[in-house]
């Protein structure tokens, strides 16, 4: 019962996410993106960082699935425009995403591991601040430094 509770969730989380990604193209959302972005597209490091910062704002209140659902649609044509590697973007897109599960308020992670653990979520919150600081860290040197995610990418590719 409890399986077929978490998939039907999840199978209207999907349907919402198509939903709302057809709206968002319909409405035009990722020229609008594109627009609102324009001052960043000279720069692709900074375009990144924008995007990180919109990611992370919304992955702290939002789960992953959602977010991912939501805003690849609206942000790959962003990305394409500004003639970054599709892949080196999806890495940091899930970095960020992953990021954002154990960041409060929602930190769906966190929540589950103080449920399951029976530990205060300030416990928790508290146990988990130095591997967040590196999860930043490290997503900080990958936006600084692509190539920390395109070269073991084409390694694998060939």
């Amino acid at each position: 019962v409890s399986a077929a509770k978490i998939t039907s969730i999840i199978m209207f989380l999907v349907a919402a996410a198509l939903v709302s990604s057809w709206l968002i193209t319909v409405a035009q959302i990722p020229q609008q993106m594109i627009a609102l972005l324009q001052p960043f597209m000279g720069s692709q490091m900074l375009l990144m960082i924008a995007i990180m910062l919109l990611v992370m704002a919304v992955g702290t209140a939002m789960d992953m699935t959602p977010t991912i659902l939501i805003l690849t649609p609206v942000l790959m044509p962003v990305v394409k425009a500004a003639g970054i590697d599709p892949v080196y973007f999806g890495v940091l897109f899930i970095i960020n995403n992953a990021i954002g599960l154990i960041t409060p308020p929602v930190g769906t992670v966190l929540n589950t591991v103080a449920g399951v653990g029976r530990i205060k979520m300030d416990d928790v919150t508290r146990g988990m601040l130095p591997f967040m600081w590196a999860e930043f860290a490290m997503m900080f040197l990958m936006v600084l430094f692509p190539q920390l995610v395109t070269v073991p990418a084409k390694w694998f590719s060939n």
